[in-house]
């Protein structure tokens, strides 16, 4: 497809998101909303698509926002409904894929663009970059779900501090707080997800969505994640991926899986 707002590009099992708004500082308005979850949802259907790597255009910024031109007139009502959809779209969307998702997250990752790469199922940032959700300071709050992700991954007590405060976090000290995975020089932060996406696709995918469905389910209210884990695990030997990975195993070779 072609797309206004972003970049999409496959490489030996791998699709690569670029959202390209560099004027903009690569801000999430509502059309580059809807063609991520196009992007998102086309290559997580896709079977030669092993892993999804998301990153911004440009060196300043990941994403550094949403386009608050688009919403500085709106009411309660209207700002409901433009979280709901928001999340729904997107950000709830991207935590769910059955396709492994990585943020690399290449400078500026504030408001949206925090909650964007907080919804991927992990974070490698550059040393450059710089993290935060300053809603507060426009008289607002995160509401693409930075409330409930930012507590679950570095705590109550720092979530709460970092969103009163409006303030930014570098990349190190994001890395101390276990908001992100790993921190490296700009020009490694793409070679760098791009080798982490290489081991995970040589493993299968078919167990990995499982995984992620029983991994999300210990977030969810009124979910019993160790029941989901049982369902999830049981229902992987009924795969060719299974068999085909014991059989490998006890063949002393390399599986090789084919997804299903």
């Amino acid at each position: 497809m072609n797309y206004d707002n972003i970049i999409t590009a496959f490489n030996q099992g791998i699709t690569t998101i670029t959202i390209n708004r560099p004027s903009k500082l690569n801000a999430l308005n509502k059309a580059t909303i809807k063609e991520l979850h196009e992007a998102f949802k086309q290559a997580d259907t896709d079977k030669n698509t092993k892993v999804i790597i998301v990153t911004g255009s440009g060196e300043k910024a990941f994403v550094a926002g949403a386009d608050i031109s688009e919403f500085a007139h709106f009411d309660s009502k209207k700002g409901k409904k433009l979280a709901k959809k928001g999340q729904e779209l997107l950000f709830d969307f991207v935590e769910n894929l059955g396709t492994p998702t990585i943020a690399a997250i290449n400078g500026f990752a504030l408001g949206g663009g925090l909650e964007l790469a907080m919804a991927c199922h992990f974070r490698v940032a550059s040393n450059n970059a710089k993290m935060g959700l300053p809603e507060v300071s426009l008289g607002v709050i995160p509401g693409y779900g930075g409330t409930q992700r930012l507590p679950q991954l570095i705590g109550k007590g720092r979530a709460m501090e970092l969103i009163m405060t409006a303030g930014m976090i570098d990349a190190n000290q994001a890395l101390s707080y276990g908001l992100i995975n790993h921190v490296t020089a700009a020009e490694d932060l793409l070679p760098l997800c791009e080798k982490i996406a290489s081991k995970i696709a040589r493993n299968s995918s078919v167990a990995i969505s499982a995984a992620i469905k029983a991994i999300n389910a210990n977030y969810k209210d009124g979910v019993n994640g160790f029941e989901v884990e049982v369902s999830e695990f049981g229902n992987c030997f009924d795969t060719q991926d299974f068999t085909e990975g014991t059989t490998a195993f006890l063949e002393k070779r390399k599986a090789d899986f084919v997804g299903e």
